[in-house]
């Protein structure tokens, strides 16, 4: 794709943020923006989630962007992520908007939590609140329950332990224990500390669970031949995909014959493969969605880094670490660094490939960043050319 992100900006991630969504989502697009050497009178684009409470023209005019050519929201909660970035891609390939800005703010800790239990989202008139109907009255009310029931047929078919999942918790947290601007700074547990967290829905522990975080991540999106004259190196979009899957929900679906897998991401990874001439082995840092462990493992294998039920033997010699032979979350993911809904992931992607990390890997030349699952996905792969 002709296009690449030139800029990112954050504001602090924390659990009471003090101000409003509004405000964060303006402080990060002003930090991207000034990341990028641009100003707001450059950007003719917007994309967020429509999970996102900043309404595009809020966010123009609080920044003083002086009109929009193109708006865009992507749906299903996290799984939009690197769909703006795609939106983005497309909006500047096709001569929509010449620079265009992605972001996702909210105070999801100290305001509207996602991982309570929304009863109103069973009975709303939509065809969601019909498909949350189904399973809220059996007590499958929030995220963490509809995955722990994924997670028991997974272990069931495959072997897989508590303990493989806390494998993955220990690395993200050991990142983000070296990440100074992650949550969990200087503070890495060890299997034992996930062993011993308590339940949240069995077989899930608390360490097994992102966080609840509040906070803003912005992205800057332009051509590569824009790019060439901007202060960083740009971090180019080599391939970007969405994917839903047969029967899918909007949270996980049991109706499928096989409860084990992700098709969507699977559907997502053929379509980066096929996009990017890139395949698995090609990859130098992966930065996969961690709102629960037992995903992150699935995963790699639709992605094809491992056959079918076979990622936990994958992770079991350290192939997550940083000095693994797949470094995943260098930042510390969304278990150590925050929960914004995977947007600070793809920052650290660019971060990553311009060499300016906390967590530094050595030269590394792709990376693949994913969004969401157990929803309709996306995910991108970046590139240093």
């Amino acid at each position: 794709m002709d296009a690449a992100i030139v800029g990112i900006g954050a504001t602090e991630f924390s659990k009471d943020s003090g101000r409003s969504e509004l405000q964060l989502a303006a402080e990060a697009v002003r930090e991207a923006l000034a990341d990028a050497g641009l100003q707001p009178s450059d950007v003719d684009g917007l994309v967020t989630f429509t999970m996102d409470a900043n309404s595009e023209t809020a966010v123009a005019r609080e920044l003083g962007i002086p009109s929009l050519s193109f708006f865009s929201r992507v749906g299903y909660g996290g799984g939009a992520a690197c769909a703006t970035v795609q939106q983005a891609a497309m909006a500047v390939q096709t001569g929509m908007a010449s620079v265009v800005v992605c972001y996702r703010a909210f105070n999801e800790r100290s305001g509207s939590r996602f991982g309570r239990v929304q009863t109103a989202a069973a009975a709303a008139p939509t065809s969601s609140g019909l498909d949350n109907s189904w399973h809220y009255p059996m007590g499958l009310g929030t995220p963490a329950a509809t995955v722990a029931m994924f997670a028991r047929r997974y272990m069931h078919e495959y072997g897989a332990t508590s303990e493989d999942f806390g494998a993955v918790a220990v690395a993200d947290r050991r990142h983000a224990a070296t990440n100074p601007k992650a949550w969990f700074h200087n503070r890495p547990i060890t299997l034992a500390d996930h062993q011993s967290s308590r339940w949240i829905a069995e077989p899930l522990r608390l360490l097994d669970c992102c966080q609840e975080s509040d906070g803003g991540v912005a992205l800057v999106v332009t051509s590569r031949e824009r790019a060439a004259d901007l202060p960083h190196r740009p971090a180019f979009v080599a391939a970007a995909a969405q994917g839903s899957g047969t029967d899918q929900f909007t949270m996980n679906s049991y109706y499928r014959e096989d409860l084990t897998g992700l098709p969507e991401m699977g559907l997502v990874a053929r379509q980066l493969w096929a996009q990017s001439g890139l395949g698995p082995p090609d990859i130098s840092v992966a930065v996969l969605y961690d709102h629960f462990t037992p995903f992150v493992l699935v995963q790699l294998e639709e992605l094809g880094f491992c056959g079918r039920g076979e990622a936990r033997h994958f992770i079991a010699d350290g192939a997550l670490e940083l000095d693994g032979r797949l470094p995943t979350n260098p930042h510390g993911g969304q278990l150590g660094e925050a929960y914004i809904h995977g947007m600070n992931g793809i920052a650290e992607g660019v971060r990553q490939l311009r060499g300016t990390a906390a967590n530094q890997l050595s030269n590394p030349e792709n990376v693949l960043v994913t969004a969401g699952t157990g929803v309709p996905t996306s995910a991108i792969v970046l590139s240093t050319t």
